[in-house]
């Protein structure tokens, strides 16, 4: 099916019967109460009626996954154990690859390509490495007194909560619960109620891979079941990716139930700085653009306030409008498509008034602006030069296609630029000076610079954001303090 066509696809699509049960202690549990729609944003099909968790779904899968933890054998399998069941976890996920694939682009209109190539690599990666990371892990002995011995171990957490979002499903799915379960925490996972499917498909396949019963848990739903895990008293860490307000929600139901810790990777206005002697202009144009409009501009990191010295701006901006100017959107199952529909109506209406905003304004629109095709929700790629700083179109998260550009003078007054914002997720950066490079990276508040690219990177490498972006890392070995507890055992001679 990789190298299959649009016809391939398609039938994949009509083939597909989607889980549409809470996945808990290892089995479906179809849950009380009136399920909700999970629409396609590809043409308003409905795809499928899914239980929704209140409180008593949630309990059930937190109870479920305590007893897990407190006396059941994952936390208690060596971590070569658990490593080598997150491989095959790894394995499963490769060999329904294409499913899973047609699954997201269907919740949530990610292109096809898109889908298989990048979030399907990065989960399948995702999984692997820390399976394999499992046993490599060290505890400490530091050196003390001669009659005594101290140890430093790593324990695991407890019961982990992942809240995660819709943009990513189960790539940020993954990077929250191959590191908890690395540690020898049980999970309880629930995905967006916008693209709920593939989320659960997971939990299915976990148990295939020899997961106990419990360990990995899963339940559809909506606000109340976010709510639910947050005020539960027997989550011990929860882990959430998606927006500032609701990560404040978060916050406030921690301090209200048993003070759990809360780990949050929330939202961006990212800036990508454009120096005067930045290499190779058309390179610098391809990226910004390909940036922005990847995954629809539905990316916390999106590089969406494109920040260029006034010498070159007019030269990269029109680089810019001809790359987005040749697009193709379309059906996110065929396969040339590289923009497919924005998640929702709802999310739809929420992009269009910031655009909206910038004719109100005052900036000037270079492209797009309009909803594109007959049907699906599908918006043109947008581009507004003459952004001034106090712009919404400049401070506020649009998580769409929308492109500001700003210019400035200086380096200086680029930093200051760049830092003018509540966020600090990540930022890009093009020179050619090693120098600058260094020095302009030190200064701006980011969790991530990328210098002379944008979103490369690898699971080495930690992943989170400062200020009002969150606090916390996903990827790399730092992911595990998250899901670990250090203790200390000193044995007296």
């Amino acid at each position: 099916m990789v190298d299959g066509g649009y016809d391939d696809w398609i039938e994949l699509a009509h083939a597909i019967e989607p889980p549409t049960s809470h996945y808990i202690a290892g089995g479906d549990e179809p849950g009380s109460g009136d399920g909700f729609s999970v629409v396609s944003p590809r043409d308003g099909r409905t795809l499928a009626e899914v239980a929704d968790a209140g409180d008593k779904e949630v309990d059930l899968a937190v109870t479920v996954a305590r007893r897990a933890f407190d006396t059941g054998p994952w936390p208690r399998w060596s971590p070569a154990e658990r490593g080598r069941a997150l491989t095959r976890l790894a394995d499963l996920i490769q060999r329904d690859r294409a499913r899973l694939a047609v699954t997201i682009s269907l919740e949530m209109g990610k292109p096809i390509t898109e889908a298989h190539d990048v979030e399907l690599r990065a989960t399948i990666a995702t999984f692997r490495w820390y399976g394999e990371l499992a046993d490599k892990l060290v505890d400490e002995s530091p050196r003390t007194a001669t009659d005594a011995l101290a140890l430093v171990t790593r324990e695991p957490a407890g019961v982990v909560a992942a809240v995660v979002p819709w943009n990513f499903p189960l790539t940020l799915a993954a990077w929250k619960v191959a590191p908890a379960l690395a540690a020898g925490c049980t999970v309880v996972l629930k995905p967006a109620e916008q693209s709920p499917l593939s989320g659960l498909s997971l939990g299915r396949l976990a148990t295939e891979a020899g997961l106990p019963p419990g360990v990995l848990n899963v339940v559809a739903g909506g606000p109340a079941a976010g709510r639910a895990l947050g005020r539960h008293p027997d989550v011990d860490v929860l882990a959430f990716t998606g927006s500032t307000d609701v990560g404040r929600h978060f916050l406030r139901y921690a301090a209200e139930s048993n003070l759990k810790r809360v780990w949050l990777e929330l939202g961006g206005k990212s800036p990508n700085i454009v120096l005067p002697d930045a290499p190779d202009l058309d390179r610098v144009a391809a990226t910004a653009a390909w940036g922005i409009f990847f995954n629809q501009g539905e990316m916390c990191t999106a590089p969406s306030r494109l920040l260029v010295h006034r010498s070159i701006a007019e030269q990269v901006t029109e680089a810019v409008v001809a790359r987005a100017e040749a697009l193709r959107l379309g059906d996110p199952l065929d396969p040339a498509t590289e923009m497919g529909p924005l998640v929702s109506e709802d999310h739809l209406a929420r992009v269009r008034d910031h655009i909206a905003g910038g004719f109100t304004e005052g900036a000037r629109l270079r492209l797009g602006g309009d909803r594109w095709g007959t049907s699906g929700t599908f918006l043109e790629p947008t581009v507004f030069d003459r952004v001034e700083p106090g712009m919404r179109l400049a401070r506020e998260e649009i998580f769409g296609p929308v492109l500001a550009v700003l210019t400035f003078d200086t380096q200086e007054d680029a930093v200051r630029l760049a830092n003018a914002t509540d966020y600090g997720l990540a930022a890009g950066l093009w020179t050619a000076d090693l120098s600058t490079a260094h020095r302009l990276s030190r200064a701006l508040r980011a969790g991530t610079v990328w210098v002379n690219c944008y979103e490369e990177g690898d699971l080495t490498v930690p992943f989170g954001g400062v200020k009002r972006s969150g606090h916390g890392r996903d990827k790399s070995a730092h992911a595990l303090d998250k899901y670990t507890d250090l203790k200390t055992t000193w044995i007296r001679l």
